[in-house]
């Protein structure tokens, strides 16, 4: 079993539990067993942990944002998760780790919530609602994020109704789920340990 699909596993429900132990038993497990080879099949095309990861997708040149990139920044990114997500280059570098590990929905969705809440027209929030819900939260959704059943539904009313805070708990969930197993991971990574000795090797 991939490390991806242990991460999934238990953090779901007793049913998704019990789906996991018989994959076959639920759509939920057949989604599991669809995740679990889509994870076996990335790394077998030798997905890289590495430096170029982050340079490929950088919003600047690569040249130009390491040259405007302190060691001191980058560092600052260790201190918390927000700090990271707050800096435009701290974002790139961790949407390029997640990107490694196959689960970069959870920050596309994190990243879409906080779009939607600068939504200031109310003819476009029923859309861009339904819009989210059917790419991150429905079952079986092309970029589905890990959160529990409860969560879902409540979402799924929410969307009803659509008001800038209908995503506020599938959201919140996804931040902690990311804080507490990607950040950490991203913090030991080889794209953060190499771009650190790059911004000091600029120094010496």
């Amino acid at each position: 079993m991939s490390r991806n699909l242990q991460r999934r596993c238990p953090r779901a429900g007793e049913a998704d539990h019990k789906a996991c132990a018989n994959p076959r038993s639920s759509p939920f497990g057949e989604r599991v067993m669809n995740r679990g080879m889509r994870t076996r099949l990335g790394c077998l095309s030798h997905k890289s942990d590495s430096y170029n990861d982050f340079t490929a997708i950088l919003p600047d040149k690569p040249n130009r944002a390491l040259k405007r990139l302190s060691t001191e920044e980058a560092t600052r990114w260790a201190d918390s998760f927000d700090v990271l997500l707050s800096h435009k280059y701290g974002l790139a570098a961790f949407r390029a780790f997640l990107k490694t590990e196959f689960s970069e929905e959870n920050l596309e969705f994190w990243l879409a919530c906080e779009d939607f809440k600068k939504t200031r027209s109310a003819a476009k929030l029923a859309s861009k609602a339904q819009r989210i819900f059917e790419e991150f939260i429905d079952v079986q959704a092309p970029r589905e994020v890990n959160i529990d059943f409860q969560t879902r539904e409540l979402t799924r009313r929410n969307v009803q109704e659509p008001s800038l805070s209908c995503f506020d708990q599938a959201q919140g969930k996804v931040h902690s789920l990311m804080e507490k197993d990607s950040y950490p991971r991203f913090l030991r990574s080889k794209i953060y340990t190499d771009l650190l000795s790059q911004t000091q090797r600029r120094l010496s």
